[in-house]
């Protein structure tokens, strides 16, 4: 079993044999690892970590929480497809929910920290995190950041709001390994990786820091509480 993008390329190049069950990999079609979520034709299936769509929910999201804000910052990776891949979403969905957005790449740390404070010089401003290595490699800086210059941000994974972040809204993790389980079973068995689909997430989690929240100057909106699966006090 493997987990995460950069693993499962690892795996991949040792082997093209031995069966491998994954979870939580941004893009398994765009990176190569399989022919297609259907029929992924190899020696690999498994669950992706999220559909392109849901990077425009992540502007609704912080819309609800910071309504005022009318521009992001979105921090994404460049270099790999699942970054452009969200991006192109949400600067897709951008006009209908009213925000303007901006790239913000994260080849650096002192590059990501310059051009946060740039973008924050200007007022109503917000932030989106995306999906990606650097994203979790930088993840307490992306934080600190965020609470430095007074900016709502939007995370893709409940462990940025445990550790201090405003709001996150992604897959439910733990539900992906369950069932990840059962296609390790089913090889187990004799059934073969290349004829069981890669499958998308069927269960998502809305974390909510009221505690950030309140030092941002926030009221959360009672119907977005409402729908929280979990509300760090």
């Amino acid at each position: 079993m493997s987990s995460g993008t950069t693993s499962l390329g690892w795996l991949l190049q040792a082997t093209r044999g031995v069966p491998i069950v994954f979870v939580n990999v941004a893009d398994p079609v765009g990176s190569g690892f399989v022919d297609s979520l259907s029929r992924p034709g190899g020696n690999a299936t498994g669950f992706m970590q999220f559909e392109y769509s849901l990077s425009g929910k992540w502007l609704e999201v912080l819309k609800q929480i910071a309504p005022d804000v009318t521009r992001a910052a979105v921090l994404r990776d460049a270099a790999v497809p699942s970054g452009i891949g969200q991006f192109a979403v949400i600067q897709s969905v951008a006009p209908s929910v009213g925000l303007e957005v901006k790239p913000i790449n994260m080849r650096s740390a002192a590059e990501m920290q310059g051009d946060i404070a740039a973008f924050a010089r200007s007022p109503t401003g917000g932030l989106v995190v995306t999906s990606g290595s650097p994203s979790l490699h930088h993840r307490e800086l992306i934080i600190a950041l965020a609470a430095r210059h007074k900016l709502p941000a939007v995370y893709y994974r409940r462990y940025f709001v445990t550790s201090g972040g405003l709001i996150s809204y992604g897959p439910d993790l733990a539900d992906q390994y369950r069932r990840a389980a059962g296609y390790a079973d089913r090889i187990l068995k004799g059934e073969k990786p290349a004829d069981l689909p890669v499958q998308a997430p069927t269960k998502y989690e809305l974390v909510v820091n009221l505690k950030t929240a309140r030092a941002l100057g926030l009221e959360v909106p009672p119907m977005l509480l409402a729908r929280a699966d979990e509300v760090i006090e």
